[in-house]
């Protein structure tokens, strides 16, 4: 089994279990990369080596926590865009010192059975992060701070198209490599997917009132305007753009939209780890709060999921590679942990709804802790 694609599919921000603003004890028994015994802490520890070039493989990402008896190779790399899968004749050029995914991926199999090949692409093609930043800073300015969906929200409807088309040609090129090293296409599984909200409505935030405890405590520095927005239309809109695309490209897709239901950052049904509270996947929060990168961990594991959403997309990952080839959207059990997901069937939809009009639905600066 071989995973291509992003950070959400390469196991970025897999360092974290859960969410603590306490940094005794490996901030509350959150970091996995912390040792105990020798008070020491080294990312190299969950990323390996793919820590030094910033690609962020880590030992919980799907291809490997996910159920099945099958070899793993994760190829995904955090802050890849469609370009890093292409082929070289299709424009695709190595990303981060690493040849293309493709190319990678055709040497890697080329006499060996595969079972599946599954891609996470998309979100950085449609600028997810500049989105997610653009937000986060129009909430702690201190003059003039206002919700950023009434702009952002017209331009992501324009991106969406061209978002659709990268991935087309990403799986196309999948399909290629895997077609130069003896893959017939429908002798493996080809699934792509999209992505777990990492944040809820305004209406389930535990820090009410959009104060400035959503950034310095919760790691959420949102309107609520701007979190019902990304929650309720943005994220469904990828994914139902995604779901397009492996539509047209005849792959498999998996719906990783709503798989986050209430263990969302800031979430008001989760809590952080602290004094005499550890971290637990059935309270813990399962995406990496915002984080500037000068405290704990780094800036880029911000809003992707952590540890236990890690385990949890593998159990997803692994439900769908268990039935047979349809379409499926996976959802978790309330108060349960990662082990408790469930597929449920996603119906046929029209290819050109992901491009349609959505539905209707300061003081100074304080000291930052979790960002």
């Amino acid at each position: 089994m071989v995973t291509l694609g992003d950070s959400f599919i390469s196991g970025e921000a897999g360092r974290w279990a859960g969410n603590s603003n306490e940094s005794a004890d490996g901030y509350s028994g959150t970091d996995r990369a912390f040792a105990p015994a020798t008070d020491t802490t080294d990312p190299h520890r969950v990323y390996g080596t793919s820590y030094d070039d910033g690609c962020n493989r880590s030992d919980s990402a799907e291809v490997n926590s996910a159920r099945l008896r099958a070899q793993r190779l994760n190829l995904a790399c955090s802050g890849a865009t469609s370009t890093a899968i292409l082929l070289p004749e299709h424009g695709g050029s190595p990303f981060k010192g690493e040849p293309s995914q493709a190319q990678q991926l055709q040497k890697a199999v080329t006499g060996r059975p595969v079972r599946a090949v599954v891609v996470s692409i998309g979100g950085n093609d449609l600028g997810f992060e500049d989105v997610i930043t653009s937000c986060a800073k129009n909430f702690v300015k201190p003059i003039g701070a206002a919700p950023c969906a009434p702009a952002w929200g017209p331009e992501v409807r324009k991106r969406l198209p061209a978002m659709r088309t990268a991935a087309v040609k990403a799986l196309a090129d999948v399909t290629t490599a895997m077609n130069r090293a003896g893959h017939a296409k429908g002798s493996y599984r080809l699934v792509l997917q999209s992505y777990p909200s990492p944040l809820p409505g305004g209406a389930r935030v535990r820090y009410p009132g959009e104060k400035y405890d959503r950034l310095t405590q919760g790691g959420c520095p949102f309107f609520d305007k701007d979190l019902t927005w990304a929650h309720d239309e943005l994220v469904p809109q990828i994914s139902t753009t995604l779901a397009a695309a492996a539509r047209t490209a005849g792959a498999e897709f998996l719906d990783l939209s709503r798989a986050f239901e209430g263990r969302e950052v800031c979430s008001d049904t989760t809590v952080h780890a602290g004094p005499g509270r550890q971290p637990s996947g059935s309270t813990s929060e399962w995406a990496r709060f915002v984080t500037s990168g000068a405290g704990q961990g780094q800036r880029q594991e911000s809003m992707h999921p952590n540890y236990y959403g890690q385990l949890a997309l593998g159990t997803c990952l692994g439900l769908q590679l268990d039935r047979g080839r349809e379409n499926h959207s996976c959802v978790n059990s309330a108060g349960s942990g990662p082990g408790a997901m469930r597929l449920r069937p996603v119906p046929d939809q029209t290819p050109n709804r992901a491009s349609a009009p959505p539905r209707t639905s300061s003081p100074q600066m304080p000291r930052l802790t979790s960002l």
